[in-house]
């Protein structure tokens, strides 16, 4: 299979890469994170526990590891418009939390609109230049919070 794109050109900026180191529990740095992404305007209608998850069916031994699916509304309506309805297929826009050691939890996020891009499914360029802005803009304000608690 040949990539439509050079892996090895591909920098974390490109793609939104965000990443934050919260030295507290996975379950208290869960519940900071999500009360973060809620205060600057994103809902989190999916979330699950990969970790728990393949540990109870394939016996994984797996460090606690969790996905918030959060989601601006507003982001994403305008996206939708943007891509021709094609980036629901990358929703919600998900922040993982992982445990690196006892204490210590890393926070990760890449963002959608910037892999939409990338892959090409926006429609309307000039729209999804705003939306990518404006989004990158709520979650640069969210991780800044992460990080001054």
């Amino acid at each position: 299979m040949t990539l439509p794109i050079d892996p090895d050109a591909i920098r974390a900026g490109d793609y939104g890469e965000k990443r934050a180191t919260l030295e507290m529990a996975h379950d208290e740095a869960v519940e900071h994170v999500r009360e973060t992404f809620t205060d600057h305007g994103f809902g989190v209608p999916v979330e699950f526990s990969p970790s728990e998850l393949l540990n109870e069916k394939v016996d994984a031994g797996r460090d606690p590891y969790y996905v918030l699916g959060a989601c601006n509304p507003q982001m994403a309506d305008r996206a939708l418009d943007a891509t021709d309805g094609r980036i629901g297929a990358l929703f919600p826009c998900n922040v993982v939390v992982w445990q690196e050691a006892p204490g210590v939890q890393a926070v990760y996020h890449v963002s959608i609109m910037r892999i939409a891009r990338l892959l090409g499914l926006d429609a309307d360029e000039d729209a999804m230049d705003e939306i990518i802005a404006d989004t990158g803009e709520l979650i640069d304000a969210a991780y800044a919070d992460l990080d001054s608690s």
